[in-house]
């Protein structure tokens, strides 16, 4: 999946609930089920046009909405950080053989960030 196919998909996942039910059917058909614009025209018995202006201010939506909130960036970092975090912690727990305090407490560390992860 190239990059802006992959952003397209991320802003949709958060933000796809504030399209309309047209945008939304359309959006998914043409990013996520891959059918060509001349495909969905003919399902939805309108314009290869007319589904292209519905997909692009769908996609103009969601891209101001990021960038006007910042929430699919800051997910990105947050994952970014917690992935760091819970690389220390293993190693932590790794290098703490000789001390069963400073083991457990890094065998609870990575616990916790799992369940954070998993949550996010």
């Amino acid at each position: 999946m190239d990059n802006n196919a992959l952003q397209m998909a991320m802003l949709f996942d958060f933000f796809g609930d504030l399209l309309t039910e047209k945008q939304r059917n359309y959006f998914d058909l043409y990013h996520n089920e891959d059918l060509s614009l001349a495909e969905i025209a003919e399902i939805a018995n309108i314009s290869r046009q007319g589904v292209y202006d519905i997909i692009s201010r769908a996609e103009h939506i969601l891209t101001e909405l990021e960038s006007k909130t910042g929430i699919v960036h800051r997910w990105n970092e947050t994952q970014a950080e917690l992935g760091s975090a819970h690389a220390l912690a293993l190693k932590l727990q790794e290098q703490s053989d000789d001390n069963q305090t400073c083991k457990q407490i890094a065998s609870e560390l990575v616990i916790k960030l799992n369940s954070i992860r998993a949550k996010h």
